[in-house]
């Protein structure tokens, strides 16, 4: 399974996107609101990524809940995170049944069309952050990892992996890492203190199957933004965090990303820093550019923990329709949405 991660450009295939889903660099593929038309429709268009990939193949989506949920119609409208803890009133117990309800059916959804992945959850804090608000589960700290762990419980009950993201927290600098360069100037003390406590926790625990790196330079640590830091990656995530599951860049062609230099400078860099897989979306030219001109090489190690992540319970949409399951949870969604 090769390192890169790409994208296409409408509701079905190019020749250009056959001929590069097939590369040998190319092991994952994301899709975006753009890609979706209809259940139907995104079925149809991952059965022939997949028959066209002929190989192993990483299919995600940032299916988060909220404002962040790609594929609306006919789909469940899944809350966003922040309003568990709110419409429980604080009470802990009741918001993790809330996220746990959440957490599968999302899961039982997005894999129901064919896909193995969303990017999800957010560990992040709602701290000043706008790009997060109630994308994360609390302005307190110390219930984000219950929720979190909540929510993966139920993702994990569907056979999906769960994806930590934006390591180690982009909840405390307002920059939007889409359009900014943020820049966080507390010392690691604090952060590992604060926004870094819900990783460490849920990885403690064994919770957390990959990791989403934050474009976002703590410049106490690195001057380079998380995702291109080894001493971010390697030294406190791998060694000092023992976190030994897959780590997905951002998408290198964020704004956060460019500090870094080109795609290919950037492409390398994440790999050389220890990231598995590098997510070139939303600029065609400069994936074909990296495929064809970076140093960069499918590593065994890095193959290995990506096609862990693959789903592990593939049920298609009429069988999930016709389950006990997903009509209990679509039941008590629907009840969640109507009283809040």
């Amino acid at each position: 399974m090769g390192p890169i991660m790409m994208d296409v450009h409408g509701t079905s295939l190019t020749e250009q996107d056959k001929e590069l889903v097939q590369h040998p660099l190319v092991g994952g593929l994301i899709l975006f609101s753009r890609n979706f038309e209809s259940v139907q429709q995104i079925r149809e268009l991952i059965s022939h990524i997949r028959h066209t990939a002929n190989k192993p193949l990483l299919i995600g989506v940032d299916h988060e809940g909220g404002r962040v949920q790609r594929f609306r119609e006919g789909f469940s409208q899944i809350p966003a995170m922040g309003r568990f803890i709110e419409h429980a009133n604080n009470n802990i117990a009741q918001a993790q049944q809330y996220a746990a309800n959440a957490g599968a059916l999302m899961a039982m959804e997005v894999q129901g069309v064919g896909i193995d992945i969303s990017f999800s959850p957010v560990l992040d804090i709602n701290g000043v952050s706008d790009v997060i608000g109630q994308r994360a589960f609390s302005q307190n700290i110390e219930q984000i990892a219950p929720l979190a762990k909540a929510f993966i419980q139920g993702m994990k009950s569907a056979g999906m992996k769960c994806t930590a993201k934006h390591f180690p927290g982009h909840g405390s600098v307002k920059a939007d890492s889409h359009i900014a360069m943020p820049i966080d100037t507390r010392s690691f003390a604090d952060i590992s203190h604060h926004d870094l406590q819900p990783f460490r926790q849920l990885i403690n625990e064994n919770m957390i199957d990959a990791v989403m790196p934050a474009h976002v330079i703590f410049p106490d640590v690195d001057d380079k933004s998380v995702g291109f830091s080894t001493k971010w990656l390697k030294q406190v995530l791998r060694k000092s965090l023992g976190f030994s599951g897959a780590i997905f860049s951002d998408d290198l062609s964020m704004h956060g990303a460019s500090s870094i230099g080109g795609y290919i400078e950037r492409a390398e860099a994440a790999q050389e820093a220890g990231c598995d897989m590098l997510l070139l979306c939303n600029n065609r030219e400069a994936c074909i550019d990296v495929i064809d001109n970076a140093n960069i090489s499918i590593h065994q190690e890095s193959k290995l923990r990506l096609s862990a992540m693959l789903a592990t319970k593939p049920m298609n949409w009429q069988q999930m329709q016709a389950s006990q399951v997903w009509q209990q949870l679509t039941q008590l969604n629907n009840l969640f949405l109507e009283n809040t």
